[in-house]
């Protein structure tokens, strides 16, 4: 079983206001957790850079260039009330799409089993018009639009674990019933989307959790509505947005998952993924805002992948 590990210094310069939850010092967190002689055996790459019109796969040019318009020279510019760019913004995003794109490449070609993203901005909250929640453009979808377009996948199921609902990714496969769509998530939060009801063209699946929820419904959750769905729908890649803001420690939300919870999230999908997709599996850093939390939970997560 072959794991790979895409992530690059560009990453760290995408910058956020003082304060700001998604800053660089995730990574920082991820680096140090991954050097552990415990991941020797991790295939660690550098990510590339990716070509711009791949963005196009799940946002129209007028959305793309209005974002790249808001690159600063200089300083910081805010997107939104809650999302910001400097002027490494356009590269780091474009890196991170690299990256998501070549984890698809790698999967398909077996050049890895399964493959891991450490990248930032963020991505699931990115609608098809709209850059909002941290997230400029949505990796995940490129990447699985990547998957169908390059690849020729039929099917491709995105499991978002995410402790905030990932209305971009649904918002731009709602009628899309090639894309299965499946999210756990703490409702009511932001950004006030996934309830049971949005079930797009019977390919959107959300699992919306109670503030306090620990393992025991985050797990129930995943088997009674996730997983059946995976197995009814038998996709040809499966995609994690992988999201570590569940945990119990984690500042932005009230759910109560730790390590263990992921690890096993991890296996189940590795399980659906060695059934229906030749193991093709490739995972995504999401959210994540406690840095003892985040990094111990991807390790949990990436030693999973490992385990194979």
């Amino acid at each position: 079983m072959t794991t790979r590990l895409y992530t690059h210094p560009i990453y760290l310069e995408h910058l956020t206001p003082a304060g700001h939850p998604e800053r660089p010092d995730r990574l920082r967190a991820i680096e140090r957790v991954l050097a552990d002689e415990a991941f020797a055996d991790l295939d660690r790459q550098q990510s590339p850079e990716g070509d711009p019109a791949t963005i196009l796969y799940a946002h129209p040019e007028e959305f793309v260039e209005k974002v790249r318009s808001r690159i600063p020279e200089e300083g910081i510019a805010r997107i939104d009330t809650d999302t910001s760019a400097s002027p490494k913004s356009w590269q780091a995003a474009l890196t991170a799409i690299g990256a998501a794109n070549a984890a698809v490449d790698d999967v398909f070609s077996g050049t890895a089993d399964n493959v891991f993203v450490a990248a930032r901005p963020p991505g699931h909250h990115a609608e098809k018009v709209t850059a909002m929640g941290f997230c400029l453009f949505n990796n995940a979808a490129i990447a699985a639009r990547h998957a169908q377009r390059v690849h020729g996948a039929e099917r491709v199921a995105i499991v978002d674990w995410d402790v905030h609902h990932g209305n971009g990714t649904q918002d731009i496969f709602w009628d899309d019933p090639s894309v299965l769509y499946c999210s756990t998530h703490q409702m009511p939060l932001y950004p006030g989307t996934g309830a049971k009801d949005e079930t797009g063209a019977g390919n959107i699946v959300n699992a919306p959790l109670t503030a306090g929820t620990g393992s025991d419904t985050f797990r129930d959750a995943f088997l009674s509505r996730v997983l059946p769905e995976i197995d009814r729908f038998r996709p040809d890649l499966i995609i994690i947005s992988a999201g570590f803001d569940a945990h119990h420690r984690d500042p932005l939300a009230e759910i109560n998952l730790d390590e263990d919870d992921f690890d096993w999230a991890t296996g189940e999908l590795m399980d659906k993924a060695g059934r229906w997709s030749d193991n093709r599996l490739v995972s995504l850093l999401e959210g994540g805002y406690d840095l003892h939390g985040l990094a111990f939970s991807v390790a949990a997560h990436v030693r999973r992948l490992m385990k194979g």
